[in-house]
């Protein structure tokens, strides 16, 4: 008698075939009977009217911290995900040393918060990958961030590496491929790892591609340029025949507007040239990010503190805002900034809370400010910490993006904050409710391959993403008629609907609709 026999359900496997009627029966963690009239059970699940998927896999995850703070992890459970991808855009916590983390902590609160008393008992990939094991609602995979290595190695100047200082970073690159990661994630608009030149990226990517990784950068920009920034991150493949995930592959900013296609146009030509490409995407049109990363990139060299310096000089400040209101600055994506676009979605400092929810121009009306100046005060009275949402995208530009055989989903999801972005609680059920069902875009048997089987293949995962005999029980039993992503802007830590089951290594954490106390999952490393 098997542990778990889940009876009836419409199967939709992740190989992207339509579905079909089946019986499942779950035992060890793993999926060991597919069929009709499958024998008894411990316990059985009717799922008359439910589809059964494999798990979905967030392949643009920043939950490094809030999965080990707050293990419960109700927001990505909730809502199907059973496999996350940490480490991205360049900045994350192993590999790592004192010092950088000390940096590293300020810069990226906004995405991970700053949690007080956290036992930070790891300094490699492995050991922050043992931590993960000790207990986690769902499985997490990881890359190493590029940025990380080089404020280890280089710090925070804006110069070439040395070719010491690329061995060594390429030491470390190879410490934590062979320890478990399964790529590289690099963040070219955040300061350091913009200071990385292509043939420093290429360099690294070569010791990627030695241990069968892949490379998920978070490109030069996403707005004015973004196609010659795209273009630069094809090359680098190409040139160090390393595999490319374009992570939250978008076409953002006024000079995008329905230019997505020449994305697609790209990559097919890339693929066709037998570059290895895969993308990602969110399914809404804003974005997020820090408040200081919109800042230009010259502001950071020398850390957090010179940083806040360069805030509070009126020379620099009427600098700053020149290239912010006139020119565009790198951290904007080459855009000239604008104020009405920019919502403060979270603080760390509680006595400015109060502004969240508003745009910097909402803010400086109210106030009788320059925008400008509403914005440098929050980034001083908050250390930098403040997480915003940019609403610079196009509807049409999603959809084409999103249609195409290299996509896969990732939420690009921030937990913390007083109003963080909905794609951190609504993700998954918004691309089968709105995607697939309300306006066909996709088709719900195409729409599971992005979202399982898909990123397994490019996670070379051999017992993942697919509902197959032998394979983890990663599982998610979905109502089609009636999952929905609940999370909204003003209200974005909301419950997905209709997605009463969630299996993680055969363990319910979702259960009748309600989270149990399970922690099941474990950090799932690279396999060649």
């Amino acid at each position: 008698m098997t542990g778990l026999k889940i009876a009836g359900a419409l199967v939709v496997d992740g190989s992207g075939s339509p579905g079909y009627r089946a019986d499942v029966a779950v035992d060890g963690g793993r999926i060991v009977a597919i069929g009709s009239g499958l024998p008894a059970a411990r316990r059985t699940i009717d799922a008359d009217g439910l589809v059964l998927s494999p798990g979905f896999i967030d392949m643009h995850s920043h939950s490094d911290l809030q999965i080990l703070v707050n293990p419960d992890h109700t927001a990505k459970v909730s809502q199907g995900v059973t496999l996350e991808v940490l480490g991205q855009d360049g900045l994350s916590f192993a590999p790592i040393d004192d010092p950088t983390r000390a940096v590293v902590r300020r810069q990226i609160a906004g995405w991970n918060g700053e949690p007080d008393d956290f036992d930070f008992s790891w300094s490699t990939v492995a050991g922050y990958l043992d931590r993960l094991d000790q207990g986690i609602a769902c499985n997490a995979a990881y890359l190493v961030p590029q940025g990380t290595l080089r404020m280890m190695v280089v710090g925070t100047s804006n110069r070439p590496a040395t070719m010491d200082e690329l061995r060594r970073m390429k030491e470390l690159l190879a410490d934590g491929l062979r320890d478990g990661a399964v790529g590289m994630s690099s963040g070219l608009t955040y300061t350091p790892g913009m200071f990385a030149d292509t043939d420093e990226l290429v360099a690294l990517c070569e010791i990627v591609a030695q241990y069968g990784g892949y490379y998920a950068p978070h490109q030069r920009s996403y707005g004015k340029g973004a196609l010659e920034a795209y273009g630069e991150m094809v090359e680098v493949a190409r040139r160090a025949g390393c595999a490319l995930h374009l992570t939250h592959a978008v076409m953002n900013f006024a000079p995008n507007a329905g230019r997505g296609a020449d994305l697609v146009a790209m990559i097919d030509k890339a693929l066709a040239s037998g570059v290895d490409v895969t993308t990602d995407t969110y399914p809404y049109l804003p974005g997020a990010t820090t408040l200081a990363a919109v800042l230009p990139s010259w502001t950071a060299e020398g850390g957090p503190d010179a940083q806040l310096a360069r805030l509070r000089d009126p020379a620099a400040r009427e600098r700053i805002t020149h290239e912010l209101e006139q020119v565009g600055t790198d951290g904007c994506h080459g855009c000239v900034v604008e104020w009405d676009t920019i919502e403060i979605g979270g603080v760390r400092n509680p006595a400015l809370s109060e502004n969240v929810g508003h745009t910097v121009a909402e803010l400086a009306s109210r106030a009788g400010r320059a925008p400008a100046d509403v914005f440098y005060d929050l980034l001083l009275a908050d250390d930098l910490a403040t997480s915003i949402l940019q609403h610079v995208g196009h509807e049409e530009n999603v959809r084409t993006i999103m249609r195409h055989p290299s996509h896969t989903g990732g939420s690009d999801g921030i937990l913390v904050g007083g109003k963080p972005h909905p794609r951190s609680w609504g993700t998954f059920p918004r691309y089968l409710a709105h995607y697939v069902r309300e306006l066909g875009v996709l088709d719900l048997a195409d729409c599971v391959h992005h979202l399982t089987g898909r990123p397994a293949r490019r996670l070379r995962l051999p017992d993942r993403g697919l509902v197959r005999e032998g394979y983890a029980a990663d599982l998610v039993l979905f109502d089609p008629e009636r999952v929905q992503d609940t999370a909204t802007f003003p209200e974005p830590r909301q419950q997905a609907a209709g997605i009463p089951y969630v299996l993680v290594n055969g363990v319910p954490v979702i259960d009748d609709s309600h989270r149990t106390e399970a922690l099941p999952g474990r950090a799932v490393r690279r396999t060649t």
